[in-house]
């Protein structure tokens, strides 16, 4: 639709909530995504929202770190976007960004709200490897548990070996078949 207003609504998780981002924003379609804005690369609904826009029309965002956390990624997309004949519109910071019409006091405050970005995400990161560190140290085990111990997978590559099913098997150890299939890979 030429004209048209389209939201991008990004949280970085399942549990987080996107209510708050462009309410009361009139939107005629709406991207959303809850994933990591660390990478560009991996958002698909991002992806989706950039091909699918044409001349004429804009990007609706609630704040620059919901599109991106990384301050050339920030730049890259929305040149990309411009060059597209796309306006991207960042509602919390009052910016938007048009096609052809530069505006060096806009260029600047993106390139320092996205480098505060960036370093926030740094920031958080450095702060979940010590997280980690320390829990590590204190013998803190992440991931799954496993199902079977050592004892359990050579008795029961031992009973595969010999014939035994692998449903039957699944059954008696009280785990799922796949389990079974991935200890004897």
């Amino acid at each position: 639709m030429k004209g048209s207003n389209v939201g991008y609504i990004r949280v970085s998780s399942n549990g987080q909530n996107t209510d708050r981002q462009l309410d009361g924003v009139t939107l005629d379609k709406v991207f959303t995504e809850k994933v990591s804005g660390g990478s560009t690369d991996k958002r698909v609904e991002l992806q989706s929202c950039i091909e699918w826009f044409r001349d004429g029309e804009t990007l609706h965002i609630h704040d620059i770190s919901r599109l991106a956390r990384n301050l050339s990624d920030l730049q890259d997309l929305v040149k990309k976007l411009n060059a597209k004949g796309v306006t991207v519109k960042f509602h919390k910071e009052s910016l938007t960004f048009e096609g052809g019409k530069d505006n060096p006091m806009n260029t600047l405050m993106l390139q320092i709200i996205g480098a505060i970005a960036q370093f926030e995400k740094s920031l958080i990161n450095e702060r979940q490897a010590e997280g980690i560190a320390k829990a590590l140290a204190k013998g803190v085990k992440f991931g799954v548990d496993k199902k079977l111990d050592d004892a359990q997978i050579r008795a029961i590559k031992a009973q595969i070996a010999a014939g035994a099913s692998v449903t039957t098997l699944a059954k008696q150890y009280d785990v799922s078949r796949q389990t079974i299939y991935r200890m004897i890979k």
